[in-house]
């Protein structure tokens, strides 16, 4: 046990180090996109819509982005490390070292929460400056933060498995994460959209994670927390459960 955390504590930390060496890409650039993301569509929609009754806009539409910061660099965090160790062949040295499956999954997870929370936290730290934002019931913001780093961390772990070059990876982001992300809620209500849309909306589980991360600033939500919680906790079981089970067979590192 004591070897087992030492290792995962050793690559947590080189993937620590990975991001946070190149911070103004991996950290500053996500922040400045979900701020032009919120000086656009506030500016186009402040006054015009209301999807909570006394919350303007442009409150309505942060903790949106900052959700979808976290997700998208979680992802990011994890796929990125194991495709450019691939790549540049440098997977090897992980592969001789006695590391358990269990260290690794704990070390690319644990640092893909990290980064995730960490652009999370920058977006926030941005755009409160333009509205208010109250914390109604901030235990929400803390599980669902955590538990949707956690998936797209896992997530990006079984993308990085899975693809042998750069072009599969953009592939994987581009037409999965991308629109699941951006399809979920952060820009609207999906109470606003016609009837074949909201069922389509509520079959998109990053639906659930925005909801009830919205719910910790609003009090207010388009489904209850704790139905969008068992959802989300189950994503996050059975993601973490592939990511095991492929990393523990060894699935495209050992050829």
């Amino acid at each position: 046990m004591t070897n087992l955390l030492a290792g995962a504590r050793t690559l947590f930390l080189k993937e620590i180090l990975r991001f946070w060496k190149v911070a103004f890409q991996t950290v500053a650039a996500p922040v400045i996109t979900a701020l032009l993301y919120l000086l656009i569509f506030g500016h186009v929609l402040e006054g015009r819509v209301e999807v909570y009754p006394g919350v303007a806009y442009t409150s309505f539409l942060i903790p949106g982005l900052v959700m979808m910061s976290v997700l998208q660099n979680a992802f990011a965090n994890s796929s990125s490390s194991l495709i450019q160790s691939k790549v540049t062949g440098n997977l090897v040295f992980l592969l001789v070292s006695p590391l358990s499956h269990w260290a690794w999954f704990v070390a690319y997870v644990g640092a893909s929460v990290v980064r995730g929370l960490a652009v999370g936290a920058g977006v926030l730290a941005v755009t409160v400056w333009f509205v208010p934002l109250r914390l109604a019931e901030p235990w929400w913001i803390l599980a669902f933060g955590a538990l949707g780093a956690g998936i797209m961390g896992s997530l990006g772990l079984i993308a990085g498995l899975w693809a042998e070059k750069f072009d599969q990876m953009a592939a994987f982001q581009n037409f999965l994460i991308m629109p699941m992300t951006m399809l979920s809620g952060v820009f609207y209500s999906v109470h606003s959209l016609p009837d074949f849309w909201q069922t389509a909306s509520h079959l998109n589980p990053f639906f659930y994670i925005i909801d009830g991360f919205r719910r910790g600033f609003f009090g207010v939500s388009d489904v209850s927390p704790w139905l969008s919680l068992a959802g989300v906790a189950a994503a996050f079981a059975v993601a973490a459960a592939i990511a095991l089970r492929l990393l523990a067979s060894g699935y495209k590192l050992r050829h």
